[in-house]
Protein backbone atom coordinates (compact mmCIF):
# COMPACT_ATOMS: atom_id res chain seq x y z
CA UNK A 1 0.00 0.00 0.00
CA UNK A 2 2.86 2.44 -1.11
CA UNK A 3 0.35 4.68 -2.35
CA UNK A 4 -3.76 5.16 -1.89
CA UNK A 5 -6.17 6.94 -3.00
CA UNK A 6 -8.03 9.17 -0.41
CA UNK A 7 -11.09 11.26 -0.06
CA UNK A 8 -11.66 14.57 1.92
CA UNK A 9 -15.52 15.91 1.93
CA UNK A 10 -15.61 19.61 2.36
CA UNK A 11 -18.37 22.31 1.94
CA UNK A 12 -20.60 22.03 -1.20
CA UNK A 13 -18.83 24.85 -3.17
CA UNK A 14 -15.54 25.05 -2.27
CA UNK A 15 -13.98 22.34 -3.91
CA UNK A 16 -11.13 24.05 -5.55
CA UNK A 17 -9.80 25.92 -2.36
CA UNK A 18 -9.53 21.94 -0.94
CA UNK A 19 -7.99 21.42 -4.08
CA UNK A 20 -5.33 23.93 -4.44
CA UNK A 21 -4.41 23.23 -0.51
CA UNK A 22 -3.93 19.41 -1.47
CA UNK A 23 -1.88 20.13 -4.51
CA UNK A 24 0.44 22.46 -2.42
CA UNK A 25 1.04 19.91 0.00
CA UNK A 26 2.36 17.79 -2.72
CA UNK A 27 -0.94 15.60 -3.33
CA UNK A 28 -1.65 14.46 -6.84
CA UNK A 29 -5.60 14.76 -7.37
CA UNK A 30 -7.80 12.02 -9.00
CA UNK A 31 -11.40 13.26 -9.04
CA UNK A 32 -12.73 16.54 -8.21
CA UNK A 33 -16.90 16.32 -6.99
CA UNK A 34 -19.52 18.11 -5.52
CA UNK A 35 -18.46 18.25 -2.08
CA UNK A 36 -15.54 16.05 -1.97
CA UNK A 37 -11.72 15.68 -3.51
CA UNK A 38 -10.38 12.31 -4.06
CA UNK A 39 -6.07 12.36 -4.30
CA UNK A 40 -3.69 9.95 -4.19
CA UNK A 41 -0.85 9.60 -1.36
CA UNK A 42 1.59 7.50 0.39
CA UNK A 43 0.71 6.31 3.98
CA UNK A 44 1.97 9.38 5.36
CA UNK A 45 -0.96 11.40 3.54
CA UNK A 46 -3.01 10.31 6.70
CA UNK A 47 -1.12 12.23 8.82
CA UNK A 48 -0.22 15.33 7.11
CA UNK A 49 -3.70 15.62 5.57
CA UNK A 50 -5.22 15.71 8.98
CA UNK A 51 -2.78 18.44 10.61
CA UNK A 52 -2.47 20.46 7.69
CA UNK A 53 -5.75 20.84 5.88
CA UNK A 54 -7.45 24.23 6.50
CA UNK A 55 -10.74 23.20 4.59
CA UNK A 56 -11.30 19.70 4.62
CA UNK A 57 -13.96 18.25 6.77
CA UNK A 58 -12.47 15.02 7.11
CA UNK A 59 -9.69 11.98 5.61
CA UNK A 60 -11.27 9.00 5.02
CA UNK A 61 -8.95 6.27 2.95
CA UNK A 62 -10.49 5.08 -0.12
CA UNK A 63 -11.01 0.94 0.07
CA UNK A 64 -13.43 0.59 -2.60
CA UNK A 65 -15.95 2.03 -5.10
CA UNK A 66 -18.97 -0.07 -6.92
CA UNK A 67 -21.83 -0.19 -8.90
CA UNK A 68 -24.95 -1.16 -7.24
CA UNK A 69 -28.69 -1.21 -7.34
CA UNK A 70 -30.21 -3.54 -5.07
CA UNK A 71 -29.24 -4.54 -1.71
CA UNK A 72 -28.12 -7.72 -2.69
CA UNK A 73 -25.34 -6.38 -4.96
CA UNK A 74 -24.23 -3.75 -2.09
CA UNK A 75 -23.69 -7.23 0.15
CA UNK A 76 -21.89 -8.84 -2.36
CA UNK A 77 -19.81 -6.32 -3.36
CA UNK A 78 -18.93 -5.08 -0.27
CA UNK A 79 -17.91 -8.96 0.75
CA UNK A 80 -15.69 -8.58 -1.64
CA UNK A 81 -13.44 -5.46 -0.59
CA UNK A 82 -10.54 -7.08 1.17
CA UNK A 83 -11.26 -5.25 4.90
CA UNK A 84 -8.43 -7.68 6.51
CA UNK A 85 -5.78 -5.75 4.85
CA UNK A 86 -7.58 -2.94 6.90
CA UNK A 87 -9.56 -4.02 9.81
CA UNK A 88 -7.61 -6.57 12.42
CA UNK A 89 -8.95 -9.16 14.40
CA UNK A 90 -9.71 -6.96 17.32
CA UNK A 91 -10.76 -4.00 15.52
CA UNK A 92 -14.21 -2.25 16.19
CA UNK A 93 -15.81 -1.60 12.57
CA UNK A 94 -19.15 0.23 11.65
CA UNK A 95 -20.58 2.19 8.72
CA UNK A 96 -20.88 5.60 10.57
CA UNK A 97 -22.98 7.12 8.11
CA UNK A 98 -24.54 7.01 4.53
CA UNK A 99 -25.25 9.20 2.30
CA UNK A 100 -27.47 8.61 -0.81
CA UNK A 101 -28.12 10.92 -3.79
CA UNK A 102 -29.86 9.82 -7.00
CA UNK A 103 -29.53 6.27 -6.42
CA UNK A 104 -32.16 3.57 -6.14
CA UNK A 105 -30.86 2.37 -2.97
CA UNK A 106 -31.75 5.67 -0.76
CA UNK A 107 -31.96 4.61 3.06
CA UNK A 108 -29.30 5.42 5.06
CA UNK A 109 -30.24 2.66 7.97
CA UNK A 110 -30.52 0.16 5.29
CA UNK A 111 -27.54 0.60 3.62
CA UNK A 112 -25.64 0.69 6.87
CA UNK A 113 -27.16 -2.26 8.28
CA UNK A 114 -26.70 -4.55 5.15
CA UNK A 115 -22.90 -2.96 4.59
CA UNK A 116 -22.16 -4.25 7.78
CA UNK A 117 -23.36 -7.56 7.52
CA UNK A 118 -21.20 -8.38 4.51
CA UNK A 119 -18.29 -6.90 6.22
CA UNK A 120 -19.11 -9.44 9.42
CA UNK A 121 -19.47 -12.18 6.52
CA UNK A 122 -16.13 -11.60 5.11
CA UNK A 123 -14.20 -10.75 7.89
CA UNK A 124 -15.56 -14.20 9.61
CA UNK A 125 -14.36 -16.39 6.92
CA UNK A 126 -10.79 -14.28 6.79
CA UNK A 127 -10.31 -14.48 10.58
CA UNK A 128 -12.03 -17.91 11.01
CA UNK A 129 -13.92 -16.56 13.70
CA UNK A 130 -17.80 -16.70 14.86
CA UNK A 131 -17.56 -13.66 17.03
CA UNK A 132 -15.23 -10.22 17.09
CA UNK A 133 -14.41 -8.49 20.36
CA UNK A 134 -14.24 -5.08 18.58
CA UNK A 135 -12.01 -4.48 21.53
CA UNK A 136 -9.64 -2.55 19.83
CA UNK A 137 -9.29 0.70 17.60
CA UNK A 138 -11.81 2.28 15.83
CA UNK A 139 -12.29 1.43 12.58
CA UNK A 140 -15.71 3.80 10.78
CA UNK A 141 -17.02 3.57 7.30
CA UNK A 142 -18.36 6.02 5.44
CA UNK A 143 -20.07 5.45 2.14
CA UNK A 144 -21.42 7.46 -0.07
CA UNK A 145 -24.24 6.73 -3.16
CA UNK A 146 -24.23 8.78 -6.13
CA UNK A 147 -25.87 7.62 -9.24
CA UNK A 148 -26.08 3.81 -8.26
CA UNK A 149 -22.11 4.24 -7.58
CA UNK A 150 -21.15 3.25 -4.19
CA UNK A 151 -18.09 4.88 -2.79
CA UNK A 152 -16.06 3.60 0.64
CA UNK A 153 -14.09 4.88 3.17
CA UNK A 154 -12.52 4.46 6.35
CA UNK A 155 -12.37 7.94 8.60
CA UNK A 156 -9.05 8.48 9.97
CA UNK A 157 -10.45 11.90 11.30
CA UNK A 158 -12.95 11.03 13.74
CA UNK A 159 -14.08 14.33 15.22
CA UNK A 160 -14.82 16.62 12.00
CA UNK A 161 -11.20 18.85 11.08
CA UNK A 162 -13.37 21.93 11.58
CA UNK A 163 -13.27 21.28 15.77
CA UNK A 164 -9.56 23.04 15.99
CA UNK A 165 -10.14 22.60 19.77
CA UNK A 166 -9.21 26.01 19.85
CA UNK A 167 -13.67 26.87 20.13
CA UNK A 168 -15.13 25.39 22.97
CA UNK A 169 -17.45 28.35 23.70
CA UNK A 170 -19.21 29.35 20.81
CA UNK A 171 -21.26 32.69 20.03
CA UNK A 172 -24.48 32.98 18.54
CA UNK A 173 -24.49 31.17 15.13
CA UNK A 174 -21.23 30.49 14.63
CA UNK A 175 -19.08 29.66 11.47
CA UNK A 176 -17.56 26.40 11.21
CA UNK A 177 -13.69 26.89 11.18
CA UNK A 178 -13.30 25.26 7.93
CA UNK A 179 -15.60 27.42 5.97
CA UNK A 180 -14.22 30.59 7.42
CA UNK A 181 -10.56 29.64 6.64
CA UNK A 182 -11.88 28.89 3.23
CA UNK A 183 -13.49 31.51 2.85
CA UNK A 184 -10.50 33.70 3.41
CA UNK A 185 -8.45 31.59 0.92
CA UNK A 186 -11.19 32.79 -1.80
CA UNK A 187 -9.96 36.21 -1.36
CA UNK A 188 -6.58 37.87 -1.86
CA UNK A 189 -6.02 38.77 1.79
CA UNK A 190 -2.55 37.29 2.79
CA UNK A 191 -0.74 38.04 6.53
CA UNK A 192 0.71 41.24 6.18
CA UNK A 193 -2.41 43.15 5.00
CA UNK A 194 -5.10 44.93 7.57
CA UNK A 195 -8.05 42.11 8.32
CA UNK A 196 -11.24 43.32 10.01
CA UNK A 197 -14.40 41.44 11.17
CA UNK A 198 -16.98 43.44 12.41
CA UNK A 199 -19.37 40.89 13.71
CA UNK A 200 -16.91 38.43 15.30
CA UNK A 201 -18.50 36.38 17.34
CA UNK A 202 -16.33 33.71 19.03
CA UNK A 203 -13.78 35.19 16.54
CA UNK A 204 -13.12 32.51 14.35
CA UNK A 205 -12.67 34.93 11.27
CA UNK A 206 -9.80 37.06 13.11
CA UNK A 207 -8.42 33.38 14.77
CA UNK A 208 -8.38 31.57 11.34
CA UNK A 209 -6.18 34.23 9.67
CA UNK A 210 -3.97 34.66 12.69
CA UNK A 211 -3.42 30.85 12.38
CA UNK A 212 -2.47 31.54 8.19
CA UNK A 213 -0.45 34.26 8.99
CA UNK A 214 1.70 32.78 11.48
CA UNK A 215 1.65 29.23 9.68
CA UNK A 216 0.02 26.92 12.63
CA UNK A 217 -1.02 24.17 11.44
CA UNK A 218 -4.73 23.64 12.37
CA UNK A 219 -4.80 19.79 13.28
CA UNK A 220 -1.77 20.44 15.41
CA UNK A 221 -3.04 20.38 18.84
CA UNK A 222 -6.02 17.42 18.33
CA UNK A 223 -6.14 14.00 18.03
CA UNK A 224 -7.48 11.64 15.10
CA UNK A 225 -8.82 8.20 15.02
CA UNK A 226 -6.40 6.92 12.59
CA UNK A 227 -3.59 7.59 15.13
CA UNK A 228 -4.24 3.86 16.88
CA UNK A 229 -4.53 2.27 13.39
CA UNK A 230 -0.99 0.34 14.41
CA UNK A 231 -1.56 -2.39 11.51
CA UNK A 232 -1.68 0.29 9.01
CA UNK A 233 0.53 3.59 9.96
CA UNK A 234 3.26 3.39 12.13
CA UNK A 235 3.78 6.44 15.09
CA UNK A 236 6.34 8.10 13.00
CA UNK A 237 4.39 9.16 10.06
CA UNK A 238 1.89 11.53 12.85
CA UNK A 239 5.30 12.51 14.88
CA UNK A 240 7.37 13.38 11.09
CA UNK A 241 3.60 15.73 10.75
CA UNK A 242 3.71 17.16 13.83
CA UNK A 243 7.22 18.03 13.65
CA UNK A 244 6.52 19.38 10.11
CA UNK A 245 3.80 21.66 11.36
CA UNK A 246 6.37 23.03 14.36
CA UNK A 247 9.07 23.72 12.09
CA UNK A 248 7.14 26.13 10.25
CA UNK A 249 5.18 28.42 12.90
CA UNK A 250 6.73 31.89 13.12
CA UNK A 251 4.30 33.38 15.01
CA UNK A 252 6.31 36.31 15.84
CA UNK A 253 5.17 37.92 12.72
CA UNK A 254 3.64 41.58 12.96
CA UNK A 255 0.02 41.89 11.89
CA UNK A 256 -2.73 44.19 11.80
CA UNK A 257 -6.18 41.93 12.43
CA UNK A 258 -8.91 43.16 14.59
CA UNK A 259 -12.67 41.73 15.81
CA UNK A 260 -15.22 43.77 16.79
CA UNK A 261 -18.60 42.60 18.15
CA UNK A 262 -21.08 44.69 20.00
CA UNK A 263 -21.80 41.99 22.65
CA UNK A 264 -19.24 42.28 25.45
CA UNK A 265 -19.54 39.00 26.54
CA UNK A 266 -18.97 37.64 22.75
CA UNK A 267 -15.92 39.64 22.55
CA UNK A 268 -14.34 38.23 25.88
CA UNK A 269 -15.26 34.72 24.68
CA UNK A 270 -13.37 35.61 21.78
CA UNK A 271 -10.67 35.88 23.63
CA UNK A 272 -10.70 33.07 25.01
CA UNK A 273 -10.68 31.25 22.23
CA UNK A 274 -7.69 33.11 20.10
CA UNK A 275 -5.62 32.07 23.63
CA UNK A 276 -6.60 28.87 23.05
CA UNK A 277 -5.31 28.48 19.72
CA UNK A 278 -1.97 30.69 20.57
CA UNK A 279 -2.55 33.70 18.29
CA UNK A 280 -4.12 36.32 20.95
CA UNK A 281 -0.76 38.40 20.71
CA UNK A 282 -1.51 38.58 16.89
CA UNK A 283 -5.66 40.12 17.33
CA UNK A 284 -7.02 42.96 18.93
CA UNK A 285 -10.47 42.37 19.50
CA UNK A 286 -12.77 45.29 21.05
CA UNK A 287 -16.32 45.93 22.04
CA UNK A 288 -17.85 48.12 19.01
CA UNK A 289 -21.29 48.55 16.79
CA UNK A 290 -20.70 48.47 13.54
CA UNK A 291 -21.96 51.42 12.56
CA UNK A 292 -18.52 52.61 14.62
CA UNK A 293 -16.29 50.40 11.96
CA UNK A 294 -13.17 52.82 10.97
CA UNK A 295 -9.56 52.19 10.13
CA UNK A 296 -7.02 54.93 9.68
CA UNK A 297 -5.16 53.05 7.09
CA UNK A 298 -5.94 52.12 3.56
CA UNK A 299 -6.41 49.06 1.54
CA UNK A 300 -7.85 46.86 4.52
CA UNK A 301 -9.86 43.44 4.47
CA UNK A 302 -13.43 43.31 5.95
CA UNK A 303 -14.30 39.87 5.79
CA UNK A 304 -17.18 38.52 7.98
CA UNK A 305 -20.29 36.46 9.00
CA UNK A 306 -22.69 39.30 9.73
CA UNK A 307 -26.52 38.33 11.35
CA UNK A 308 -28.83 36.02 8.93
CA UNK A 309 -32.15 36.68 11.11
CA UNK A 310 -32.45 32.76 11.45
CA UNK A 311 -35.12 33.85 14.12
CA UNK A 312 -38.38 35.26 13.15
CA UNK A 313 -37.66 37.59 16.15
CA UNK A 314 -34.14 39.02 15.08
CA UNK A 315 -35.16 40.00 11.62
CA UNK A 316 -36.63 43.02 11.84
CA UNK A 317 -33.27 44.47 13.06
CA UNK A 318 -31.17 43.07 9.83
CA UNK A 319 -32.56 46.46 7.83
CA UNK A 320 -30.68 48.49 9.88
CA UNK A 321 -27.56 46.40 10.59
CA UNK A 322 -26.92 45.81 7.09
CA UNK A 323 -27.44 49.44 6.20
CA UNK A 324 -25.05 50.33 9.29
CA UNK A 325 -22.69 48.31 7.69
CA UNK A 326 -22.69 49.47 4.45
CA UNK A 327 -22.39 52.99 5.71
CA UNK A 328 -19.82 52.32 7.07
CA UNK A 329 -18.14 50.20 4.19
CA UNK A 330 -18.36 53.15 1.92
CA UNK A 331 -16.41 55.41 4.56
CA UNK A 332 -13.12 53.26 4.52
CA UNK A 333 -11.08 54.29 0.79
CA UNK A 334 -9.76 51.68 -1.76
CA UNK A 335 -11.15 48.55 1.13
CA UNK A 336 -12.09 45.29 -0.04
CA UNK A 337 -15.78 44.28 1.73
CA UNK A 338 -16.60 40.12 1.92
CA UNK A 339 -19.74 38.86 3.42
CA UNK A 340 -21.08 35.31 3.75
CA UNK A 341 -24.77 35.33 4.52
CA UNK A 342 -28.28 34.07 4.02
CA UNK A 343 -30.06 37.06 4.26
CA UNK A 344 -31.80 37.49 0.72
CA UNK A 345 -32.02 41.94 1.22
CA UNK A 346 -28.00 41.50 1.91
CA UNK A 347 -27.35 43.66 -0.92
CA UNK A 348 -30.07 45.67 -1.25
CA UNK A 349 -29.62 47.35 2.44
CA UNK A 350 -25.59 47.66 2.18
CA UNK A 351 -26.38 49.84 -0.72
CA UNK A 352 -24.28 48.05 -3.02
CA UNK A 353 -24.24 45.49 -5.53
CA UNK A 354 -21.51 42.94 -5.01
CA UNK A 355 -18.57 42.56 -7.63
CA UNK A 356 -19.44 38.65 -7.91
CA UNK A 357 -21.04 36.11 -5.24
CA UNK A 358 -20.68 32.70 -4.43
CA UNK A 359 -23.71 30.11 -3.31
CA UNK A 360 -22.29 28.35 -0.56
CA UNK A 361 -24.00 25.51 1.74
CA UNK A 362 -23.17 26.32 5.18
CA UNK A 363 -24.50 23.27 7.06
CA UNK A 364 -28.44 23.34 5.34
CA UNK A 365 -28.71 26.59 4.99
CA UNK A 366 -28.30 28.40 1.52
CA UNK A 367 -25.50 31.36 1.57
CA UNK A 368 -24.01 33.96 -0.65
CA UNK A 369 -20.49 34.82 -0.22
CA UNK A 370 -20.78 38.78 -1.48
CA UNK A 371 -17.55 40.02 -2.56
CA UNK A 372 -16.63 44.02 -2.93
CA UNK A 373 -13.30 43.74 -3.90
CA UNK A 374 -11.57 47.09 -3.92
CA UNK A 375 -8.25 48.52 -5.48
CA UNK A 376 -4.89 46.93 -5.24
CA UNK A 377 -2.68 48.53 -3.18
CA UNK A 378 0.38 50.36 -5.02
CA UNK A 379 3.59 48.05 -5.31
CA UNK A 380 5.88 48.35 -2.81
CA UNK A 381 9.60 49.43 -3.82
CA UNK A 382 12.12 47.38 -3.39
CA UNK A 383 14.78 47.57 -0.50
CA UNK A 384 18.05 49.26 -1.01
CA UNK A 385 20.43 46.64 -2.20
CA UNK A 386 17.94 44.21 -3.49
CA UNK A 387 17.43 43.28 -7.16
Amino acid sequence: MDKMEWIAPCHFGLESVLKRELQELGYEIVQVEDGRVTFAGGIEAAARANIFLRTAERILLKVGSFRAETFEELFERTREIPWEDYIPEDGKFWVAKAASVKSRLFSPSDIQSIMKKAMVERLKSRYRIEWFPESGAAYPVRVFLMKDIVTVGIDTTGTSLHKRGYRPAAGKAPIAENLAAALIMLTPWRGDRILVDPFCGSGTFPIEAAMMAAHIAPGMNRSFTAEDWANLFPKKYWYEAVNEAQDLIDDRIETDIQGYDADAEVIRTARRNAEAAGVDHLIHFQQREVRDLSHPKKYGFIITNPPYGERLEDRATLPQIYRDFGEAFMKLDSWSAYMITSYEDAQRYFGKKAQKNRKIYNGMIRTYFYQYPGPKPPARRKTEGTE
